[in-house]
């Protein structure tokens, strides 16, 4: 049996998160710090196999939220903050503009507070269209202090139109509504290496909801009751890069870890781990490309 290892760390500040499963080795982070400090990004390049780091300019500002896709050869298509979408030119998507509607957008327009409130997929068997799925903090105008979404949106991009920088050909299709928790947006490959699983949690309850992504059709959603019942958080949730593996973290409700059955889209074995709250400690977790070690 494979097991897991587990290393506590402590995190400072926010981390932004890429889409990962292998589709992007560039990834964006920055913010602007306020007066007297200038605008910059910074570029973390893998394609090679090592580290790069670079600083640049872009338009955007990253908070908590960020997607973004790159192709074959390490080129950026195009990148989120959870507010619009932009293009390879660092300038709006055509019909970029506009996703995630509601209140909150309002409020964050420099960019999403919600850890992996999007994540950008390859449509499979498809060479120039990508899906996003996105939610958002849905109840912010009643509870500002609240992370419930009640809306589960697709947004399709094709990158063969305006010029080879894409355009969205469709913005913020509700898939699902019920009350969710915003963000913790995962996506794992299905075992045939050509569809994929997304997954997301109900709020106060311990439902996880599945679609299953395919050249033709968008299946679901698919539910499952596993594990402890989490109330609206922040946190995050990933899969091991084998796919064998799903954590879930959020201080208020700990750590859980699942086997992930690739065919079928179910967890199994649930292993809870009760961490202690510390008030004011931000929340990070990432697994080695081994798989072998996950660090909270």
């Amino acid at each position: 049996m494979k097991k897991l290892f587990i290393l506590p760390l402590i995190f400072c500040g926010a981390f932004v998160n890429a889409q990962n499963q292998g589709l992007s080795n560039l990834w964006y982070t920055g913010y602007l710090g306020g007066a007297g400090f200038p605008f910059r990004n910074t570029e973390l390049n893998f394609f090679n196999g090592n580290l790069f780091m670079d600083s640049t300019i872009l338009d955007m500002q990253f908070n908590h939220t960020h997607a973004n896709i790159s192709d074959a050869a390490g080129n950026m298509l195009f990148y989120t903050n959870g507010y619009y979408i932009a293009d390879a030119s660092n300038d709006t998507m055509q019909n970029g503009s506009g996703i995630n509607p509601g209140a909150y957008a309002n409020a964050a327009s420099d960019g999403f507070y919600i850890p992996q409130a999007a994540i950008v997929i390859p449509l499979p068997n498809s060479n120039h269209l990508y899906y996003m799925f996105h939610n958002t903090g849905d109840d912010f105008a009643v509870n500002p202090n609240s992370s419930i979404s009640y809306y589960f949106y697709l947004t399709i991009i094709d990158m063969s139109l305006n010029g080879s920088l894409g355009a969205v050909i469709s913005k913020n299709q509700v898939l699902l509504t019920d009350s969710m928790n915003a963000g913790k947006i995962t996506a794992c490959r299905h075992a045939n290496g050509r569809d994929w699983w997304v997954m997301f949690h109900r709020v106060h309850s311990n439902k996880f909801y599945k679609f299953l992504i395919t050249p033709d059709s968008i299946m679901g959603p698919y539910f499952q009751n596993i594990g402890v019942v989490r109330p609206d958080d922040a946190g995050q949730a990933y899969f091991s890069p084998d796919g064998t593996k799903y954590a879930y973290f959020y201080i208020n409700a700990g750590l859980d870890i699942f086997d992930f059955d690739r065919c079928t889209g179910n967890f199994s074995n649930p292993t809870h781990i009760s961490i202690p709250y510390a008030n004011g400690v931000n929340v990070g977790m990432a697994i080695s490309s081994n798989s072998n070690v996950l660090y909270v």
